[in-house]
Parts: structure tokens; sequence; C-alpha cells
């Protein structure tokens, strides 16, 4: 079996964290870092990552998770947000290709047009929507590289994104959040994390033609 597989049958969805245990600062730069290089469509980008590490905060989170103590005994919540992206985001995002590989107009122009012109076609629905969905790449990108990292972690889509933004300020930043991530380390008495994964044959999951 290799490493990879074995990591990914390591992780499972934390249910009680350890309060007393903590992240190093090391650790958790290795998971911004890997927010920031996970895959998006055209590399545009627009998830925005953030690392709350403060315990009267994530008491305010609590009620806005329905009570899920993830959120407060976690020793970090990230939380995964999407950005507005419109024809100003596109041409800015190609203002720094330009600059990281020194690509020449003549080359950029013509895809900058294209995803300028598609984006301004776009309704704010579905671009809030196309958003969304690059934040679900975001989080496997994490949770694999917990999994990797041996950072336990447990990925939430039960909270209230109003209120949460509000409490965040997020609305002031252009942002929405759209999932939590809770990382730590678990408690040794949290009794799923020696449960068996329950998942279908690969015969049955995997189809090959």
């Amino acid at each position: 079996m290799t490493k990879s597989i074995e990591d990914l049958k390591w992780r499972y969805a934390t249910k009680n964290f350890n309060p007393n245990k903590k992240l190093t600062a090391q650790q958790l730069e290795v998971l911004t870092q890997a927010f920031n290089l996970t895959a998006t469509s055209y590399g545009l980008q627009p998830c925005r990552l953030l690392l709350i590490e403060n315990k009267e905060l994530q008491e305010k989170m609590l009620p806005l998770s329905y009570g899920q103590r993830q959120v407060l005994d976690a020793s970090a919540v990230l939380v995964i947000c999407t950005t507005r992206v419109d024809s100003a985001y596109v041409k800015d995002y190609f203002d720094l290709v330009k600059k990281v590989r020194n690509t020449p107009d003549e080359v950029l122009s013509p895809f900058r047009k294209q995803l300028m012109e598609r984006f301004d076609a776009m309704t704010l629905d579905d671009v809030d929507a196309w958003a969304r969905n690059q934040a679900y790449i975001s989080l496997g990108t994490l949770m694999s590289a917990c999994a990797q990292e041996r950072i336990d972690s447990c990925p939430m889509e039960g909270f209230m994104p109003g209120k949460m933004d509000d409490l965040l300020g997020l609305k002031e930043l252009g942002l929405q959040s759209v999932l939590l991530l809770p990382v730590g380390y678990r408690a040794d008495d949290d009794m799923f994390a020696a449960l068996e994964k329950v998942r279908l044959p690969l015969s049955q999951s995997v189809i090959k033609l």
C-alpha cells in the first residue's frame, strides 16, 4: 500500500478534537501553502482562506455552527470563502501572469479577452456558483494535505453563512463564507477514530471503459 493511500485511510471526519493540543506555526504554514497551490478553473483563484486561532472568536462561531464543538475545540478553524470575479478581476489576473512569466501581450490578449467577455456575460448567481465549486476543490486539497501531515480535520457545511460573514466581517472584505475546516488533533476518546471506513467496493465505485 502506498503512503498516499495509507494517509487517506488514516483520515476521518474528526468529531472530537483535543482542545489542549495545538498545531505549530509550521504546520499551519503547510496548510496555507497547500490552499494557495490548489488547482482552480482558469487558474483564477476565486477563493480566499481565513485562518482563525482565536478562542474567543471560535466561541462566538459555535452557535453559528449549530453547536458543533469542533469549531471551538480545534486548534484552528480554516474558513474557505469566495470572492467576486468579474472582468476587472480577470484583467488583474493576467497582469500577474505577465509579471510572473513575462508572457508577451500578444500571447495573453486573446485568452484574456475571451475570459473577460465570458465573466461579463455571466449572471452574478452563475459566477457565485462557479466560485463555490472552486471552494470545494480547495477543501479537497486541504483535507489531503492534512492527511499527509497527520493533522486531523473535519469538513463542515453545517453553519449559518450570512451570520458567519457578519461575525467575521467578510462583507467588508468582499467575501462570502462557503466551508469550514476545523483542524488540530483528535481526542483520545473520539470513538469515530477507530471505526472502519464504509466504502463501496472498487468494482462498484470505479467504472473502467
